[in-house]
């Protein structure tokens, strides 16, 4: 998973979740606030719902990180969090492809004083109105959106939440900018097609978010663990550069070297640096040894340990996300 997939899960289903739960305040007040002003500035209401909206829901995945971090959170709550994120991520792409009447429950909606108090403020004739309502749509979160809401907190660190949440809206904003295009001029056929290609990603990135927590949990049935063994078997390296001493740099990118191989019995030292990360990258584990270090943004953290037996021993950030493998040999 990366903040490029959480892109285009706000591009795709995460757009059209979004958009029923919220395309109707836009609408409704684009009809009061259009009709008073020139054609040429039609386009500013709309604007400033999704520039307001994306600065609203960055700020508040700021908040859940540092509220993630603030606590701690140990290993098995992050696990916590990314299952139940899955968990809701697949059934609304149960519910998107119409699989069973009983994904409809996956589809949470808001208390309905929330929505009357939006309502009211959809009928203000200014232009404060569409960036107030643009805010305030953090009170009325799609399903998805509260999926990567969990992801936020997960994260453990502000600036990853608040990477997490402001891709996540950035992705749907191009669907509010065409809201109006997209309904008219979408046939029932291409709108079913897309739910499809939408509810796929969905369950891709669903996948992604379990495969985190079993990295996170130490599971040998990771897809880390299953890419290790098809190297073993298929693409068997016979002389592997075995050094106890490994320098790695984290990033937002991941880690580098994310791939190397120790001698099991001796004792082995990482260095992990970074410089200026800000990335879930910032928290190092190890889950099969039970290790976590909170990186610095800038500077380097040491990690010792010895091996006890030949095999694979998995590593990753907090989330999962970013993973590495330790090829221990005889």
């Amino acid at each position: 998973m990366s903040y490029w997939l959480i892109f285009l899960t706000g591009l795709t289903t995460g757009g059209l979740t979004c958009l029923a739960v919220q395309g109707g305040l836009l609408a409704a007040t684009l009809a009061n606030t259009i009709p008073n002003e020139p054609r040429a500035h039609h386009f500013l209401p709309t604007l400033m719902f999704v520039v307001s909206k994306l600065a609203a829901y960055t700020l508040l995945g700021a908040l859940l990180g540092y509220f993630g971090s603030l606590f701690q959170l140990s290993t098995p709550v992050r696990i916590g969090f990314q299952v139940v994120a899955a968990v809701m991520m697949l059934g609304l792409a149960g519910n998107l492809l119409h699989l069973h009447p009983v994904f409809r429950y996956f589809v949470i909606t808001p208390p309905k004083w929330i929505g009357r108090l939006l309502r009211r403020q959809s009928h203000q004739h200014n232009f404060f109105a569409p960036a107030m309502m643009g805010a305030f749509t953090v009170l009325i979160p799609c399903s998805v959106t509260q999926a990567m809401e969990i992801l936020a907190i997960s994260s453990g660190h502000p600036i990853s939440g608040a990477l997490v949440m402001g891709s996540f809206i950035l992705g749907t904003s191009p669907i509010f900018l065409a809201l109006g295009w997209l309904t008219t001029r979408f046939s029932a056929t291409l709108k079913l097609k897309f739910f499809k290609v939408a509810a796929v990603l969905v369950i891709f990135i669903a996948l992604a978010s379990l495969n985190g927590a079993l990295v996170l949990a130490g599971s040998k049935y990771s897809l880390n663990n299953w890419v290790w063994a098809f190297h073993q078997v298929f693409l068997p390296n016979a002389n592997p550069t075995i050094t106890q001493n490994v320098t790695i740099t984290a990033s937002s990118r991941g880690y580098t070297p994310n791939q190397f191989s120790v001698k099991a019995g001796q004792p082995v030292n990482l260095t992990i640096t970074s410089s200026g990360n800000l990335s879930c990258s910032s928290i190092f584990t190890i889950p099969a040894l039970g290790i976590t270090r909170n990186l610095p943004v800038t500077g380097a953290a040491e990690v010792n340990f010895t091996p006890a037996k030949p095999g694979p021993i998995a590593f990753a950030c907090g989330m999962g996300m970013y993973t590495g493998t330790i090829n221990v040999v005889p």
